[in-house]
């Protein structure tokens, strides 16, 4: 049977996906999150004409020519304003941020300004009418658009709808992820390895990538290779409402390989399984009830590939995030082989260079090997049958950040 090509897997796995329903939260706690509807402004801001810079609040025709004196009659500060009217020859004392008081329509810089005996200024240099002041409504006012729907939330803008009079916001649910690695071979970071074990980090590295694109993450934990104890942690993820599941190795032909089967007798409906593509051709979808579970393969390079190409923009479609791959040309450092019928990954490091980007393949592509992986900021893309490439022949890489 022909395996499923790379982009039918993807829209298989993306169908019907919608963004999860709203819920209110603090806006200290905010930073990360994506807005679920469009915000306004609950308030004017500034909510008065004030003062851009410390100084004095004049009226213009008393500053036209100078030097000119002024009698200082009160003082504005941010939070306690002026209360009386400013009127020929007069002057207020006036901070950054305060009410312009009324009857005044400029500002006289303090540089400007040198103070004389009995409560007197005078002026040094003309100002026109209207200088420094920042008028109400300036940055938004009431029932004006601030921020639109699917805004992801950060300093700025959290900055902005709390100047806009929001303590909440609405925004949308975060995915849950629940991870369940399997194998009676893998143990923790830490514990003691026997000799025919090895150290799990997988899931480690799942958990990481989902975080990223805004899932909280339900670690399941390491599950021997019991097909009774598989089914229950499946079960598990989803009593505790786990929107996707991901699994890690297990899923193969082998007879110790048990998670489908046991997905499938948890109830999983498997829409396919075995994809085109170099690493990852044992990858799993299917679902149990509204939970989407997603089998990666064991190996450590092809989970993360895999991850990257299926589970990021499941997530962030989950969790209403813009997620676009970011596909480029680029020139190859090296010759690269013939491609067979499945769609091709390879490890790559890639630089600028005068002439735009250049991508150097690894040599050795095994897909064990996470010291390649994580000295690769891309993947070479080669699609199925493509011909042997050589060195300065263009290609299109995938960055991975």
């Amino acid at each position: 049977m022909a395996l499923l090509p790379v982009d039918e897997a993807l829209e298989r796995i993306l169908d019907g996906v919608k963004p999860l329903p709203e819920e209110a939260v603090r806006i200290a706690e905010a930073d990360g999150r994506v807005l679920a509807r469009a915000l306004t402004a609950a308030r004017t801001q500034p909510p008065f004409d004030a003062s851009a810079m410390d100084g004095y609040a004049v009226r213009a025709a008393d500053v036209e020519t100078t030097p000119a004196e002024l009698d200082v009659i009160g003082e504005s500060a941010a939070g306690n304003r002026f209360h009386g009217k400013v009127g020929p020859g007069q002057a207020v004392r006036i901070f950054t941020g305060a009410p312009v008081p009324e009857g005044a329509d400029t500002i006289l810089i303090q540089e400007n300004a040198q103070s004389l005996a009995d409560g007197r200024i005078e002026a040094l240099h003309p100002v026109e009418k209207g200088r420094h002041i920042r008028r109400a409504g300036l940055d938004f006012r009431l029932g004006q658009p601030m921020l639109e729907e699917g805004r992801l939330l950060g300093a700025a803008t959290i900055g902005l709808a709390a100047a806009g009079g929001h303590p909440t916001l609405p925004v949308t649910q975060r995915p849950l992820v629940a991870v369940l690695a399997t194998g009676d071979e893998l143990v923790l970071p830490g514990e003691p390895c026997g000799p025919d074990q090895i150290v799990a980090s997988n899931g480690f590295a799942i958990g990481a990538l989902a975080r990223a694109e805004g899932a909280r993450i339900l670690d399941l934990g390491i599950i021997p290779d019991d097909a009774g104890a598989i089914t229950a942690a499946v079960l598990r993820a989803r009593d505790a409402g786990a929107h996707v599941l991901v699994t890690l190795g297990g899923a193969s032909v082998g007879a110790r390989d048990l998670v489908r089967q046991a997905l499938l007798d948890a109830g999983m409906s498997l829409d396919f399984w075995k994809i085109a593509m170099r690493p990852g051709k044992p990858l799993m979808f299917g679902r149990l009830d509204e939970m989407r579970v997603l089998g990666l393969p064991g190996n450590p390079v092809s989970s993360l590939v895999c991850a990257h190409l299926f589970l990021r923009p499941l997530v962030a479609r989950l969790g209403q995030r813009a997620f676009t791959p970011d596909l480029r040309s680029a020139v190859l450092s090296a010759p690269l082989r013939a491609n067979d019928e499945r769609r091709d990954y390879v490890r790559a490091s890639v630089a600028a260079g005068p002439d735009g980007l250049i991508a150097t393949p690894f040599p050795v592509q095994d897909s064990s090997m996470l010291t390649t992986l994580a000295a690769s900021n891309a993947l070479i893309v080669r699609e199925p049958g493509a011909a042997a490439a050589e060195t300065g022949a263009r290609c299109r890489v995938l960055l991975l950040g």
